[in-house]
């Protein structure tokens, strides 16, 4: 099917306070609307050239332990975690920003995006016709919802204010392309049956503290094949303690740190390969460890959740999803 550009408002601005948002905004063809961005979007390259609107309020640079505890001190004061340029966003006239409501760790909290529309809205109150800022607040929580939300996404994108009665037909030809890309999407991922028991799969977000992976990544396990043994499908990601993992003793160990590439996820599974009940894990001792970009892949609930199934079944299965696919993304310990 020949794909068709999404047409919009010239008025369009749009600013994406998160990488997955940004992904999504890009898969469904609007990214020459993109004004604006977090300072982790950097997918597609394109974005990287366009002004980064948040900043954290801690130093990313340490250990996974330091960076833990600088996180928890400021949540446990109550303060946010990111910091959102309010003075930038006024020069940028965004007609829409896009954030997310699900972990106030992993980007700057919808309450303090509200907050910053709100000071906006203020400033710009003398000016003419001034349209209200729409905020589109994704949430999601397993594999479903990225579909719901590159559709929220969509529609919200193709019908602004701006748009008058003789756009129908194309803001109809939009949501039609919409669905068209994510039908795809859902066409990639076809669940891998074993033909014995599924091995026992721990996914591990974090490392000093462990936490286990939940919400879309342990259907994304179940769906290449596996069974993972500790987080939970459509729950927040939860703490671990080295007692659990050694409970669960998996068959596969996949480490897919937030926010890491894959060389700060080897430092930082080397340091917890220190522990002393680490070489006694069965994953460990048969040597199936794998380490992920989580930050590129598992970590974003975009269209790259696909990616992130495929990169499961080569692991899982030990066999490339198709031979067209370069097996990016991961390596062995």
């Amino acid at each position: 099917m020949v794909s068709i550009e999404p047409e919009a408002s010239a008025e369009l601005r749009i600013v994406s306070l998160i990488p997955s948002a940004t992904e999504i905004v890009a898969k469904l063809g609007y990214s020459q609307y993109l004004v604006g961005r977090s300072h982790e979007c950097d997918f597609p390259s394109s974005v990287t050239t366009l002004p980064i609107c948040t900043e954290p309020k801690f130093d990313p640079v340490g250990t996974s332990a330091e960076i833990h505890d600088r996180v928890t001190n400021l949540l446990t004061s109550a303060l946010s975690v990111y910091r959102v340029k309010t003075d930038l966003l006024a020069e940028l006239r965004p007609t829409h920003i896009i954030t997310q409501a699900q972990c106030e760790v992993c980007a700057v909290s919808l309450s303090d995006v509200k907050q910053a529309v709100t000071d906006l809205m203020k400033s710009n109150a003398a000016e003419v016709n001034q349209p209200p800022i729409q905020i589109v607040s994704l949430q999601p929580e397993c594999l479903a919802d990225l579909w719901t939300d590159m559709q929220r996404v969509a529609n919200a994108l193709q019908t602004s204010p701006q748009t008058t009665s003789p756009q129908v037909t194309s803001s109809q030809s939009a949501s039609s392309n919409a669905a068209d890309i994510i039908s795809t999407l859902k066409t990639r991922i076809h669940p891998i049956k074993p033909s014995q028991t599924p091995p026992k799969v721990a996914c591990i977000e974090w490392t000093e503290p462990l936490m286990a992976a939940g919400n879309w990544v342990p259907e994304l396990v179940a769906l290449a094949g596996g069974h993972d043994c500790l987080g939970q499908a459509g729950q927040h990601s939860d703490w671990m303690t080295w007692d659990d993992l050694q409970a669960a003793d998996p068959d596969i160990i996949v480490v897919l740190p937030c926010g890491y590439d894959l060389a700060q996820t080897r430092q930082a599974t080397l340091e917890i390969a220190a522990h002393p009940k680490w070489q006694q894990l069965s994953a460990v001792k048969n040597n199936l460890v794998y380490l992920t970009d989580g930050n590129q892949y598992f970590n974003r609930p975009g269209p790259r959740l696909v990616d992130s199934w495929e990169i499961l079944v080569e692991i899982i299965q030990k066999t490339p999803i198709n031979s067209d696919r370069h097996s990016v993304g991961w390596e062995t310990l």
